[in-house]
């Protein structure tokens, strides 16, 4: 096993580029089972969840070559199997996006059940709901036995705006007969991507980026070539390492046409950056203080579905919140599991109150304190790293693998920065 030693308070200063969107690559990983013709996706992360999604689909009859380590050709001739194996499935969430795809081609798919973070429970009903609508049969005893003659067009209304279940119901309404009509759709950037994606590759997907998606299912799909985005979440990582550490920090290619809601949210804890392009430039000189709601009231930043403030970025701005001056509170409904990350950074001298699992209210800004820690999950993992970034002495954390499922060489990133860090074995 190996940790992180991190020597805090040093401001970091320079340049970055994001890593390809990890919540893009993994549907896109999964739609290239759509096609029996080869198709090249560029800007692939090199992180746990991307390689483990790799094992996946290779295990099922896709053909990954290499050209660069961010650029693979996956061409999938046939499908050779439909058993997944359980301990694969387990390591990720994203596991599920393989239903869609292997049963619009192949006509059933056997799944055992997904893993992931352990943030709360993930709902898996919307996916299954929504498939059925699509003509599927669904058996569970704790794996998923789902199978199809024809998949045909239907008007499918969510029970939730979930992306993954999204992502499925569109994946298996490409090729199915007629049109389909999603409702409460997901909107997010990366739904988008595999959206215009699975276009390029010749399906009729209208309305991208609204909350009602029609799909007319054509009979293929071909070949094609296509560039993953800038994550999203690791731009806002980056901005959160420069404002806790005061530092200055450019980041290129930042996609920060979709980061008007995260503005207005780091704005009410006092942080503000400058947009050059497609750059984003945070500069030291940050407030950091916490705009009050009216008549002075603790304002709240509460997470909901795009275009709204995304649930894996409240544990960055839980840590930026710790140095700000004055009082916020953070309502994260969508995760019972989320909150609970908070007890580490009150052990490095943080001042916050853990409401319920849901709540937290912060009192800043505190000076921290170095500490050892464990990653509990990917954004925690990241959001205990700030910290240790921003604290006074040496930190370490262990369990960077938790880490290491959605950032791509972030130890590298961050000396490149500036930062002391080190990766050593415990």
């Amino acid at each position: 096993m190996e940790e992180f030693v991190i020597e805090g308070g040093v401001p970091l200063r320079g340049e970055i580029t994001p890593s390809g969107n990890k919540n893009a690559a993994l549907p896109l990983l999964a739609a290239c089972l759509l096609t029996d013709e080869p198709v090249v996706l560029h800007n692939i992360p090199q992180i746990r969840d991307i390689f483990a999604m790799r094992k996946l689909i290779e295990s099922i009859g896709a053909h990954v070559d290499e050209l660069d380590a961010n650029t693979w050709r996956i061409t999938t001739r046939e499908l050779t199997a439909s058993n997944l194996d359980p301990d694969l499935c387990r390591r990720i969430l994203a596991s599920i996006l393989i239903a869609g795809p292997v049963l619009a081609r192949a006509g059933a798919v056997r799944l055992p059940p997904p893993g992931g973070d352990v943030i709360g429970r993930r709902r898996l009903d919307t996916h299954i709901l929504a498939l059925h609508a699509l003509g599927a049969k669904v058996n569970y005893d704790r794996i998923f036995d789902i199978e199809a003659t024809e998949l045909r067009g239907a008007d499918i209304l969510l029970d939730e705006a979930s992306v993954t279940a999204t992502e499925n119901a569109v994946m298996a309404a490409v090729l199915a007969k007629g049109k389909t009509q999603i409702r409460n759709a997901a909107s997010e950037p990366h739904v988008q991507e595999l959206c215009t994606f699975l276009n390029l590759l010749g399906a009729q997907i209208n309305d991208i980026g609204s909350n009602t998606l029609h799909i007319m299912g054509v009979p293929r799909l071909h070949g094609g070539e296509f560039t993953i985005g800038p994550d999203l979440l690791e731009v806002v990582s980056y901005i959160g390492a420069a404002v806790v550490t005061r530092g200055e920090v450019r980041i290129r290619n930042a996609g920060v046409q979709h980061l008007e809601m995260v503005h207005q949210v780091f704005h009410r804890l006092g942080v503000h950056w400058q947009v050059d392009g497609n750059d984003l430039l945070v500069p030291a000189e940050q407030s950091l203080k916490i705009i009050s709601d009216l008549d002075g009231a603790v304002p709240e930043i509460k997470t909901n579905v795009w275009p709204a403030f995304p649930t894996d970025l409240t544990s960055i701005a839980i840590t930026i919140a710790t140095q700000a001056s004055g009082s916020v509170l953070f309502h994260d409904w969508m995760f019972s599991g989320r909150m609970y990350f908070t007890d580490k950074l009150v052990g490095m001298g943080a001042r916050i109150i853990l409401c319920d699992p849901y709540r937290c209210l912060i009192q800043g800004p505190t000076q921290l304190y170095g500490e050892k820690l464990e990653s509990p999950d990917i954004r925690a993992g990241m959001a205990l790293l700030l910290a240790a970034l921003a604290a006074k002495g040496t930190s370490k954390i262990g369990n960077v693998v938790q880490i290491e499922r959605g950032y791509e060489r972030v130890d590298e990133k961050l000396r490149l920065l500036g930062a002391r860090i080190e990766r050593v074995d415990q």
